[in-house]
C-alpha cells in the first residue's frame, strides 16, 4: 500500500458551492521527493474572500489555472505511476483535505484512486497518544506555509516520525 498525503486549499468551507484553488501531495516514503502540485479554476461564482487569501493567491489569478478535468486526470495519473499497491490518501484533516479530493475527483474523473477509505493523521495522533487533546504539529519539520506541496510534505514527516519514534507500525512502499 502507497500511503498519499494530500493537502488542500480552497476559497470555502465545502466543494461544489466553493472551489479547491490548489492540492499538493507527496508520497510518504524516506526522502519525501515525490510530489504533485495543482491548480484549479474555480468552478462556483462564489467564493469567500478570506478563505482564498489563505492560499496567497487572488481571485483573479485563479481564473487563470487550468480547468479541474485536466488537473485531476494528471493527479490520478500520478497516483498510479507513483503508487505501488493500493494508493491510501491521508491528510492532516479529512474533513476537509479528503472531502474536497473525493468530491473533485468523482465529479471530474467518475472514481477515486483511493476508492472510499482515507486516513486523518491528527486522529492517528491522538490514538497514539491515547488523549483526544492531543497534537500532532510539532512533528512537523517543514514550515506550513499553506502552499500545500509545503504542507502535505510537513504532514508526511510528521507520519514518518510516528513511524520512527512512536512505533506506528505501518508499511511504506
Amino acid at each position: 500500500m502507497s500511503w498519499i498525503m494530500v493537502d488542500v486549499e480552497a476559497d470555502g468551507p465545502v466543494p461544489g458551492k466553493y472551489s479547491m484553488i490548489s492540492f499538493g501531495a507527496v508520497v510518504v516514503r524516506p526522502g519525501l521527493h515525490d510530489t504533485f502540485y495543482g491548480q484549479c479554476r474555480p468552478i462556483s461564482d462564489e467564493w469567500v474572500p478570506e478563505a482564498l487569501a489563505v492560499s496567497g493567491h487572488t481571485r483573479e489569478t485563479t481564473l487563470e489555472f487550468r480547468h479541474p478535468n485536466i488537473v485531476l486526470r494528471q493527479f490520478v495519473n500520478w497516483v498510479a505511476e507513483m503508487s505501488r499497491g493500493r494508493p491510501m490518501l491521508i491528510s492532516d484533516n479529512n474533513g476537509f483535505d479528503a472531502m474536497f479530493m473525493t468530491w473533485y475527483l468523482h465529479q471530474y474523473i467518475g472514481s477515486s484512486p483511493f476508492g472510499h477509505s482515507s486516513t486523518n493523521l491528527g486522529s492517528l495522533y491522538k490514538g497514539l497518544q491515547k488523549t483526544m487533546f492531543a497534537n500532532f504539529k510539532h512533528l512537523r519539520k517543514t514550515k506550513h506555509t499553506h502552499h500545500p506541496v509545503d504542507d502535505a510534505i510537513g504532514n508526511a514527516e510528521a507520519l514518518l516520525e510516528l513511524k520512527v519514534n512512536y512505533g506506528l507500525d505501518i508499511k511504506l512502499v
